[in-house]
């Protein structure tokens, strides 16, 4: 069949560079995420979006769109307010429409991937912008990577959360 190749399996090694894990999302932050679902809709293929919104531990509000279109999870987010500088840091100051690129998303399969990447964080010496656990749903972190110039975000699912991100929408 044409244009069809053969990838490598997947080697997930996070304890050997920050990019030896599993890669399924792509992410995006906007100042108009109504808008932006719009673009993605009518330009660029996504038909549904799953909506996760509420307030931030920090005090702010974030709403974030995520859609499946094939193996590959596309996420816009839209943050205001306290804690909010991690996603909308990026983002050039006015009101024009703007949509950045943010994060590439990755999997860990388990506790001991996790652990290894914990590990590769703190040899390679990277920053962790921000870290959470909601426990029975999943751990995140985001790594700060300027040479980059976006961040990496790296994804721990437990159930309830593994169960969330298979639910999303799928275009």
């Amino acid at each position: 069949m044409n244009g069809v190749i053969t990838r490598p399996a997947t080697r997930l090694e996070p304890d050997r560079g920050l990019l030896r894990a599993d890669q399924f999302q792509m992410a995006y932050a906007t100042n108009d995420i109504d808008r932006a679902c719009a673009l993605f809709r009518e330009r660029l293929g996504i038909r549904e979006f799953t909506r996760l919104e509420g307030a931030m531990p920090e005090g702010g509000h974030i709403r974030v769109e995520l859609a499946w279109a094939g193996s590959t999870m596309y996420e816009l987010i839209m943050a205001s307010g306290p804690g909010s500088e991690l996603f909308m840091d990026r983002l050039p100051e006015g009101g024009e429409f703007t949509i950045r690129h943010h994060h590439l998303g990755f999997l860990l399969p388990d506790e001991a991937s996790w652990d290894a990447l914990m590990g590769e964080i703190e040899r390679g010496g990277w920053r962790m912008t921000g870290f959470n656990h909601n426990v029975g749903f999943m751990r995140r972190c985001f790594v700060a990577v300027p040479h980059l110039d976006h961040y990496l975000e790296y994804i721990l699912p437990e159930p309830a959360g593994a169960a969330f991100l298979e639910a999303v929408a799928a275009s």
